[in-house]
């Protein structure tokens, strides 16, 4: 039980004996060997960084990116059915792109301009075919006035050149004229359509350095960090555009990239940059301040940069197509800031320390004079939670809960063209096709037959007369006559449950039945299902990731702190903060909260937040309780050792979660519905970190675990391996 309950405690922290005349430590570790080798050649230091950036900037224009989308997930129906259409040369084997047409006098009136227009569209690069609503009167609405004309394209969506995608748009568009409305659909043309701008990452560099301002009062003190991260980001963007030629990286990577390495180099050079203005106010001249802040807070960004990646490699083990690509990615860019902040921002603090260093000691003196304190308020509020830490402890937890809840209602999917901005011509496409033909044609599954044509005609009759089902297309026979594909268009649109359940309900029912009565082989597959098929696969292959990644962390924590409680107890806290963030991410984007369109959340996103959140939870996590472990080891006074800790770190880690807050939130000013998901995911998650559970929780949670908290049986840490992480910053 806490030692301070109910009693006054000091808001003045201990003073190190002999600090100010220490200009250096003995025994230097290698990160601060490292910080001296940067010092001493800071310029070369600096030029190499310049050079890598030159090079690899200019490498990746020469080379171009080769970004490629690969969804494909072997073992899956969807995927066997798209094998299979592409060994028995099916139509189905390529993706296709409609092109909407409304005339409200009836489509007949523009017959001769609709037909020049599809004959053009044929000859363009990239169509292998092309159906006109004129010889289909299925592809024609009821009333009239609404048709569309099929294009099928020679290869899957993602492999189609997006200018060819432009051409046929621009072809379509072109023959729009009075009464006619020409709109173009289909994955294809959602990827060659331009969404976004560079406003986000701007908008996210402008706040850091507005924020970086106010921490530091120094234009060129809040500039180090940011271009040190700005250094590393471009260096990282160049290396995974030639990345690109090497393995498979989808073309939606660098505004992820960008997103994660500004908030991320930031938030690293940012630790090391604090704990140099803290041993400057102290007394240390620059060099030794820049050796002594890379041997303490350098461990920290290192163990922290290495869990990052340890957990988005663990991704690629996941076996996820594209989203390997994406990891291999950010574990380059989390690298490569790493290195920044390493190596760079030595070199950049022996460059400025004289000029830091005076600011630095006016501040440190303006603030002595007003009888202020380093920490003061933070010390206060450690005092406040170590009064009452249960209540404390009770109110964070539940109100983290609460935000959780929501996600386990999570929806995991894919957003189609019905979440694109109205203004572009997919989304003009979607709402006619749901207006012409009903909400289940923007999302039709594709059930293939594997047998003759009497078995396809068999199956064709049993679609159609499913429940769920609107319409179900003729038997289509492959170009060898092996296959016969069935087009099944449920009532309900893409992203509603009710397709999802009778997707389930086509595998797990309706076909065993009809291969029972056929002996024919049956698949469903086709784009909604291939976007579920994700989704369950994700849900599958979750629990065992999380498990790996926490695993490893938990034992890393283990060896660091010499304690059994503190890894569990970062575990737990660090999933609930990502919980939360899925939470919110659930009200929002799945059930339309502050007015958004409804939808699913991006299949890939849980897995790849969970990566990068919890890497980041644990640097903030090793950094505030290195800091008490340092005074517990100096005083072995638990109490006192909450306090301090929390007064030491509680500034840096609000302005660290601050920056990468308004860095991720920035993001959600992205016309990509995926970038806003992503950006808010994140964004929640550090705000409930670095506010509710390192402020709150973890001092809370310390004060009543009391010396129990650094406990190691004593078998166990006789056998565990001896990892310094911090370096006393009084030894």
């Amino acid at each position: 039980m806490s030692s301070t309950r109910g009693t006054a405690v000091p808001l003045a922290p201990p003073t190190p004996p002999g600090r100010p005349d220490r200009p250096d430590r003995p025994g230097e570790g290698r990160f601060g060997s490292l910080a001296g080798w940067a010092q001493r050649h800071r310029w070369a230091a600096l030029l190499i960084w310049l050079a890598v950036l030159v090079t690899v900037t200019l490498g990746s224009q020469a080379a171009g990116s080769a970004y490629k989308n690969d969804f494909a997930l072997p073992g899956t129906d969807s995927q066997a059915a798209t094998d299979l259409f592409t060994e028995h040369g099916s139509a189905q084997a390529g993706d296709s792109v409609e092109i909407v047409l409304k005339d409200r006098q009836g489509i007949d009136a523009a017959q001769t301009a609709v037909e020049t227009m599809l004959a053009e569209v044929e000859r363009l690069p990239g169509v292998a075919d092309v159906r006109s609503p004129y010889t289909d009167a299925s592809a024609v609405s009821e009333d009239g006035t609404i048709a569309y004309a099929t294009v099928t394209l020679d290869a899957k969506a993602e492999a189609v050149p997006k200018e060819d995608v432009t051409a046929i748009i621009d072809t379509a568009k072109g023959a729009e004229a009075d009464g006619l409305q020409v709109e173009v659909g289909g994955e294809a043309v959602r990827g060659a359509e331009e969404k976004g701008s560079p406003i986000a990452e701007l908008a996210g560099v402008v706040a850091a350095l507005v924020i970086l301002g106010l921490l530091f009062g120094s234009l060129v003190a809040a500039s180090v960090p940011l271009l040190t991260a700005l250094f590393a980001v471009g260096s990282a963007l160049g290396l995974i555009v030639l990345a690109s030629h090497v393995f498979t990286i989808a073309d939606f990577t660098p505004p992820i990239t960008m997103l994660v390495g500004l908030g991320v180099g930031v938030d690293y050079a940012l630790l090391i940059f604090y704990r140099y203005r803290h041993e400057l106010s102290h007394g240390a001249d620059p060099d030794a301040a820049g050796r002594t802040a890379l041997d303490a807070a350098g461990r920290t960004v290192f163990f922290a940069g290495c869990t990052v990646i340890i957990a988005l490699l663990g991704l690629v083990a996941l076996g996820l197509g594209s989203l390997q690509g994406v990891a291999l990615a950010l574990a380059l860019t989390v690298l490569t800031t790493m290195a920044a902040s390493l190596v760079l921002l030595p070199a950049l603090l022996a460059l400025l320390g004289k000029r830091i260093q005076r600011h630095v000691l006016r501040h440190a003196a303006r603030t002595e004079a007003k009888g202020r304190t380093e920490g003061r308020r933070w010390r206060a509020l450690a005092c406040a939670v170590q009064r009452r830490p249960l209540p404390s402890l009770l109110v964070a937890v539940l109100a983290l809960l609460a935000l959780s809840a929501p996600a386990l209602g999570m929806r995991l999917g894919f957003a189609d063209a019905g979440n694109d901005p109205r203004t572009t011509t997919s989304r003009q496409a979607y709402d006619l096709l749901a207006e012409g033909f009903g909400p289940g044609f923007n999302g039709p599954l594709v059930v293939v037959t594997q047998g003759d044509e009497a078995a396809g005609k068999a199956v064709q009759l049993e679609l159609a007369k499913t429940e769920g089902v609107a319409a179900a297309s003729p038997a289509m026979p492959s170009g060898d006559g092996a296959l016969s594909t069935v087009i099944v268009y449920p009532e309900t649109a893409p992203q509603d449950e009710g397709t999802t359940d009778l997707l389930h309900h086509l595998r797990d029912d309706v076909a065993p039945k009809a291969e029972h009565d056929t002996g024919a082989d049956i698949l469903v597959g086709g784009a909604t299902a291939a976007s579920q098929d994700f989704a369950d696969t994700v849900s599958e292959r979750l629990p065992l990731f999380v498990a790996v990644v926490v695993g490893l962390s938990s034992l890393l924590l283990m060896l660091v702190f010499r304690s059994i409680l503190i890894p569990v107890k970062a575990a737990l806290l660090n999933l609930l903060s990502i919980t939360a963030a899925l939470g919110a991410m659930t009200l929002v984007f799945q059930h339309g909260m502050f007015g958004v369109q409804p939808g699913p959340i991006e299949a890939f996103l849980p897995v790849l937040i969970f990566a990068i959140v919890f890497g980041l939870s644990m640097d903030y996590e090793v950094f505030l309780v290195s800091r008490m472990h340092e005074e517990w080891e100096r005083t072995k006074d638990h109490s006192l050792a909450v306090r301090e800790g929390l007064a030491s770190t509680g500034k840096v880690i609000t302005a660290a979660g601050a920056i990468m807050i308004v860095v991720f939130g920035a993001f959600m000013l992205s016309a990509d519905r995926m970038l806003q998901q992503f950006g808010l995911g994140l964004a929640v998650a550090i705000l409930m970190d670095a506010l509710v559970i390192r402020c709150l929780i973890v001092p809370a949670l310390m004060q009543l675990m009391g010396k129990w908290a650094w406990w190691l049986p004593a078998p166990l840490s006789r056998r565990l391996p001896k990892v310094a992480l911090e370096r006393p910053a009084d030894s």
